[in-house]
């Protein structure tokens, strides 16, 4: 018997999902792009970049991790009172199957998460919208933390490894040469022209981030575009990266604030594209250390959840 079945709020953590194996990458994508087969080429692309990550993106472990992570705050701030469920954008479990799980528990209601700090209509909106259109149709009431890009633990955290980070590279905060790079994963840019304002929010993360470090350079920029025709938010990081040099810039550290965990936007877009270019232009480059299942990022998020929940009763 699950909580649940004592009259348990349901917690639905969501993330974007990644392939399970190497054999499921055509599966996955093809999902992103909502039901269209990539192209050949499109295919191989993605592939390479797994396989220069071992094959698999550490995202299903690290979310796994997250969510036993919060489940065990749970546990400690309110016993007997929540039970959690994974649900992923576009793999399985999906969104729609976690919230049903939920209810076949007996969850008394749902609270939904989605482990990114920075709302957008076009990211967080899309996973809430999802969650609560499953729940309206089978009558299970919904809330959501929809947006934490100011959570003082979540500032709190990335403070903490831009500091380990600036060591890394051998350099003080106050150093002229080294530039911070707050980083969140790129939207089209009609998604700003709207006025979301996302990007607001992660410049907002940017700002508090670099204040409790005393770091006095640095920008907000945005990775990982989709590989589409029309316009992405900007500037790339990868763009700035090579810009660098030219501003008597001899170091940088990347803070990808947007990402909670590693994976391949990560492991793969900063570690080694973007370290492989910082490379070629003779800049020393470090990335922060991703928050993954710190407890205190756990118990923060736990917290929100709890809070949420009042909107339940």
């Amino acid at each position: 018997m699950s909580r649940a079945d004592d009259g348990a709020t349901g917690v639905l953590v969501m993330a974007y999902g990644t392939p399970e194996t190497y054999d499921d990458v055509e599966a996955f994508y093809t999902d992103v792009r909502r039901g269209r087969p990539p192209t050949d080429e499109q295919l191989a692309d993605l592939r390479r970049r797994y396989a220069a990550v071992g094959g698999t993106s550490q995202l299903t472990e690290r979310t796994r991790e997250q969510v036993a992570g919060i489940q065990s705050a749970l546990e400690e701030l309110s016993p007997g009172e929540f039970e959690c469920r994974y649900g992923s954008k576009h793999a399985a479990p999906k969104i729609e199957q976690a919230v049903d799980q939920l209810a076949s528990l007996g969850a008394r209601g749902i609270v939904g998460l989605v482990l990114a700090p920075h709302y957008s209509s076009a990211s967080v909106g899309e996973y809430v919208g999802r969650a609560r259109e499953r729940a309206r149709v089978i009558g299970l009431p919904a809330v959501f933390v929809e947006d934490w890009h100011d959570n003082p633990t979540l500032i709190e955290l990335l403070s903490e490894r831009v500091l380990q980070a600036f060591s890394s590279v051998g350099a003080s905060v106050a150093d002229a040469d080294t530039e911070l790079l707050v980083t969140a994963h790129s939207l089209p840019l009609r998604v700003i022209q709207s006025g979301d304002g996302y990007d607001e929010r992660l410049r907002e993360t940017g700002e508090l981030v670099a204040t409790k470090a005393g770091v006095p350079h640095w920008r907000e920029c945005f990775q990982s575009a989709g590989r589409t025709p029309e316009p992405w938010i900007g500037p790339d990081i990868l763009e700035v990266i090579a810009a660098l040099p030219a501003e008597g810039k001899r170091a940088a550290v990347v803070c990808p604030a947007g990402f909670t965990s590693d994976h391949l936007e990560v492991n793969y877009d900063v570690d080694i594209e973007a370290q492989a270019l910082a490379v070629s232009v003779g800049l020393r480059l470090a990335r922060t250390a991703s928050l993954n299942d710190d407890p205190r990022l756990c118990r923060a998020l736990a917290e929100l959840v709890r809070r949420a929940a009042e909107g339940l009763a």
